[in-house]
């Protein structure tokens, strides 16, 4: 299933993409896409709903970030061998671990704030994890049953923020709107292979990153397996599990997105983002 959440944001209501490509409202029946909503067990009872009498929504209608009241947003970095690569760097013998504020989250077509004093800031596609059910000290081999879904993360980043001064990676990634997540939350059985995904971000029509999920350093089994030894995870915790080659901080000269430019990105299988950059 294709989950998603529309409407004004703090006031979107629950709806899923039907195979006809129209979205559904099912409000009657989940009063949100939070973690109590993607468990197994209710999942496996929403995926047996009759969707033909729900009410279809308004396709221009703004869609919100695809899950709700999420408790953290876990990230992995220098996690593709072709990206460590490009930025110099030796890839990691464990995964890099850090975190964006959850106040970074908004939805996948809205708006990208540049914050103030910003000169720097840049652009990451990345395949986003949702956990599906509490998750502590779990085994690589049975890692994947926590998971609820996958959405397309863009982990937009402002390098001066994160490696300047006291170099604190979550002071460069935690501004209001740097964390856009969606358009859907597609459940875990709709994709057969995550470590197959081709992925890409566009920036003013010009290609950026291209990349696939199989140059992953630390596949999803093992990020799910390794996060649960240090902290427990919960339901709708989201894990966004690194970028592929191609980020401005990369180029030669260094390239930054400014007020005007429009960012597009996606994930095979996972929907499309796009967002303007306004001054934040």
């Amino acid at each position: 299933m294709k989950l998603l959440r529309v409407g004004p944001a703090g006031h979107e209501k629950p709806c899923i993409l039907d195979a006809n490509g129209d979205i559904r409202d099912v409000s009657a029946f989940i009063d949100d896409w939070d973690g109590d909503a993607i468990s197994d067990e209710v999942l496996k009872q929403v995926a047996r709903l009759d969707l033909s009498g729900r009410p279809i929504i308004d396709p221009a209608s703004r869609i919100g970030p695809c899950v709700s009241g999420v408790g953290k947003f876990v990230c992995i970095g220098l996690n593709y061998a072709d990206h460590a690569a490009e930025t110099g760097a030796e890839v990691p013998e464990e995964p890099v671990i850090f975190f964006k504020a959850t106040s970074a989250i908004c939805g996948p077509h809205d708006n990208l704030e540049i914050p103030r004093r910003s000169t720097k800031t840049d652009w990451e596609v990345e395949l986003g994890v949702v956990i599906g059910k509490e998750t502590k000290y779990v085994s690589e081999a049975d890692a994947m049953d926590h998971v609820a879904g996958y959405c397309v993360v863009h982990d937009v980043s402002e390098r001066g923020f994160q490696l300047e001064g006291t170099g604190q990676w979550v002071k460069g990634k935690s501004a209001d709107t740097f964390g856009p997540i969606g358009p859907w939350l597609v459940t875990r059985d709709e994709i057969e292979n995550p470590q197959d995904l081709s992925m890409w971000l566009d920036v003013n029509g010009t290609a950026m990153q291209r990349g696939s999920t199989k140059t992953m350093v630390f596949g999803i089994a093992h990020l799910v397996s390794y996060l649960s030894r240090f902290m427990s995870l919960q339901a709708g915790d989201i894990i966004s599990t690194g970028t592929p080659p191609g980020v401005g901080l990369s180029m030669d000269p260094p390239q930054y997105l400014k007020r005007g430019d429009v960012v597009t990105l996606g994930i095979e299988g996972l929907g499309e983002q796009k967002q303007i950059c306004v001054d934040g």
